[in-house]
C-alpha cells in the first residue's frame, strides 16, 4: 500500500487512492474487546491513531472532542469506578456481577475514553449533534488508521458511561459527555464479519412535494 511520506508530490497527484481507501475501509472490523490481546501499538503508532483524528471535519475550529489514556497500571482504578458504578444503578448487584464489570477494565493493550464538550469554544450554533459527529468522524479515522497497521480495534459503551461515579473518576465537566471506550490491541481470534448493509438500504431521493 503507498503512503503519501514515501511519494513526492507529483506522485501524489496521479495516485487512485480511491480502490486503496475502499479496501481499507471494507478491512474495518469490530473486534471485541477481550479478543485484543498484547502485542498493542507501539508509542509511534500510538501517535499515529492519535494524530488521524486532528483529521476530522471540526466547524469552527472548536476541537469539541479529547481523549483520556487509560494505562495498564490504572486498569485496577478503572475496575473500581466500573464496580461502583454497577452499585450506584443496582444496589442488589451480585458479587458475580460486581466481578464481570470489573474484568471489563483489563481488557485490550491499549484503552482510551471518548469525551465530547457541548460547550467548548465561542460559537454557540454549533451544537452538541454537531460535535458529537464530529467526534465520530475523529474516532473512525482513528479505527481507520489502526486497520491499516494490522491492528483490532473496537467501540464499547453502557449505562456506566452516564454514572457520576465514573464521571467523577475521569473529572468531566459538567459540560462534557462521555461517548465511548476504544479499544485497540493485536487480534486474537474474530468472528467472520457480519452483513454490511446495501446503499439501497440506507439511500432515498429528495422529492420534495408538489405545490399546492
Amino acid at each position: 500500500m503507498p503512503t503519501l511520506n514515501a511519494m513526492t508530490e507529483s506522485e501524489s497527484d496521479t495516485t487512485d487512492w480511491g480502490p486503496v481507501a475502499a479496501e481499507l475501509i471494507q478491512a474495518r472490523q469490530t473486534v471485541l474487546p477481550k479478543r485484543l490481546v498484547e502485542p498493542g501499538p507501539d508509542s509511534a503508532q500510538q501517535q499515529a491513531i492519535l494524530a488521524a483524528a486532528a483529521a476530522a471535519p471540526d466547524h469552527g475550529r472548536l476541537l469539541p472532542w479529547r481523549f483520556i489514556e487509560i494505562p495498564v497500571p490504572q486498569r485496577p482504578a478503572l475496575a473500581d469506578l466500573f464496580a461502583q458504578a454497577l452499585l450506584e444503578r443496582d444496589a442488589t448487584a451480585t458479587p458475580e456481577q460486581l466481578a464481570q464489570a470489573r474484568e471489563k477494565a483489563q481488557r485490550a493493550p491499549w484503552l482510551l475514553l471518548a469525551v465530547v464538550d457541548a460547550e467548548r469554544g465561542d460559537d454557540p450554533d454549533v451544537d452538541l449533534h454537531e460535535r458529537i459527529l464530529s467526534a465520530g468522524c475523529a474516532i473512525q479515522n482513528m479505527l481507520l488508521m489502526a486497520t491499516s497497521m494490522g491492528l483490532g480495534s473496537a467501540l464499547t459503551s453502557g449505562k456506566a458511561l452516564k454514572s457520576q461515579t465514573l464521571r467523577r473518576g475521569f473529572g468531566l465537566g459538567a459540560q462534557e459527555h462521555a461517548l465511548c471506550f476504544i479499544s485497540f490491541g493485536s487480534v486474537l481470534s474474530q468472528r467472520p464479519g457480519r452483513p454490511r448493509p446495501t446503499v439501497a438500504d440506507y439511500l432515498s431521493r429528495f422529492d420534495p412535494p408538489a405545490a399546492p
